[in-house]
């Protein structure tokens, strides 16, 4: 059973349709890449998933829990977390603060306990902190932890952010062009790093314009076109498909 189901998905902006009766699923512990030319409606399909936009027809299902008409906050707390085209990190916080920032959808302690510093908010500040310590040991940044964000390189950002989203400890994780603005180097590391969070039986949606990256580390391809899904299967097919190479590819 998939872990994501999609069915009938139609997304429809007065009288434009930019997501069109698409149907997919995504299995546990896959990297899942989703491809397209530009506009073809990929954001907006991870978009209606994650509860940014609501759907026009069809229906999301996470798990065994209906998601489509659900709030992005609720969707979040179940387990779905995701990354943007621009990467979002706080400039002015540390990569630590940064980190701690994701561990809030899971750890909560209330206004009360927050405001009067009660032992369960001190309980729910070290279970934080321990979530982004690990976090920061698997993605290589122990040295950095107290760097402020705006002193990184776009690409030190980027893995932040990619930080941040895993210690919400999500079940399946979007990734929306994660390499764009990245330089070669940076691109190789974060490969490295996608393969070692499927490594950790993650589900991984991925959203991305380098067809050597999408096709080295996917074990499924969805291809996208004018919001319609023309073509799935595994990279070897997807590169042989006649109406993908047409529409994208060729």
């Amino acid at each position: 059973m998939g872990i994501l189901r999609v069915s009938g998905l139609t997304k429809d902006f007065g009288g434009l349709v930019a997501v069109d009766d698409v149907d997919f699923d995504l299995a546990e512990g896959q990297i899942t890449g989703l491809i397209g030319p530009n506009g073809a409606g990929k954001t907006t399909i991870i978009n209606l998933i994650t509860g940014f936009l609501s759907a026009t027809r069809g229906e999301i299902h996470f798990e065994e829990t209906e998601i489509t008409s659900m709030p992005a906050y609720r969707v979040a707390q179940l387990g779905l977390a995701r990354t943007f085209q621009i990467t979002q990190v706080f400039e002015s916080f540390t990569v630590l603060e940064n980190i701690l920032m994701g561990t809030h959808s899971k750890i909560s302690f209330g206004l009360f306990n927050g405001v009067f510093l009660t032992p369960k908010e001190r309980r729910s500040h070290r279970q934080g902190l321990e979530i982004a310590e690990e976090v920061m040991e698997f993605l290589g940044l122990e040295d950095k932890r107290n760097t402020v964000c705006g002193k990184l390189p776009y690409g030190g950002k980027r893995i932040v952010e990619l930080g941040r989203v895993l210690a919400a400890r999500p079940k399946l994780i979007l990734l929306d062009e994660p390499a764009a603005g990245l330089n070669t180097a940076e691109r190789v590391e974060l490969v490295e790093i996608i393969r070692k969070i499927r490594s950790r039986e993650k589900a991984i949606l991925l959203i991305e314009h380098d067809m050597k990256m999408v096709m080295g580390i996917s074990d499924e391809v969805i291809v996208i076109n004018f919001g319609k899904k023309i073509a799935k299967g595994t990279p070897e097919i997807i590169q042989e498909d006649q109406k993908v190479i047409e529409a994208y590819l060729g």
